[in-house]
């Protein structure tokens, strides 16, 4: 991501801002207002059905909220915007309708594009856990591959992953059996 302000930026300011420019993601990310890539059909269309199979068990076993590209709050200087992010049913009064979220989500799911791996696996991977996300995933759609990570006392330990057309169990979803083989983009199932 490319900074683009010359002051450091409050959260609460950077909240105002309103709604993103066409074709661009921002964050603020240690008060510097950051550009992101617009997001790719491929990337999309794995956002898309990864939340179907998701949101169905979800709603299935009354277990929370699931949200995708909400702005999230980090710190007075942080604001993040996961592709998914996941709340229990008792955390769920985190979350209100018209505004950005306050308090870490249960889940985070990133997407990687070629623009956003290291951002990703090294920015958000550190920004996460020291926000106390309790799960992150990471779904690499080039290679096919989920990783999970749980955090322990501070930090991420693997708790999970998955390749290809595999049936997969991640937490916080156990009892799920996520068929990686219907999330990927069409020309990548194989």
């Amino acid at each position: 991501m490319l900074a683009i302000s010359t002051t450091k930026m409050r959260a609460s300011q950077y909240l105002m801002l309103g709604e993103d420019p066409p074709g661009v993601r921002l964050e603020l990310v240690d008060g510097q207002i950051a550009i992101g890539p617009g997001i790719t059909p491929g990337h999309s269309h794995v956002n898309n059905s990864l939340s179907c199979i998701l949101l169905g068990h979800i709603e299935n076993n009354g277990l929370g909220m699931l949200l995708g590209s909400i702005d999230v709050v980090f710190g007075e200087y942080d604001v993040r915007r996961p592709d998914i992010i996941y709340f229990r049913k008792d955390r769920a009064h985190l979350i209100r309708e018209d505004d950005a979220i306050d308090g870490p989500p249960d889940l985070c799911i990133e997407i990687l594009s070629p623009r956003s791996e290291t951002i990703d696996r090294e920015d958000k991977f550190k920004q996460y856990a020291a926000g106390r996300v309790l799960y992150y995933w990471i779904i690499d759609p080039m290679l096919r591959t989920i990783e999970a990570f749980r955090l322990v006392r501070g930090s991420y330990r693997e708790c999970g992953r998955g390749q290809g057309n595999a049936e997969v169990s991640l937490p916080p979803f156990g009892n799920l059996k996520l068929p990686l083989g219907k999330i990927w983009f069409p020309s990548k199932r194989k």
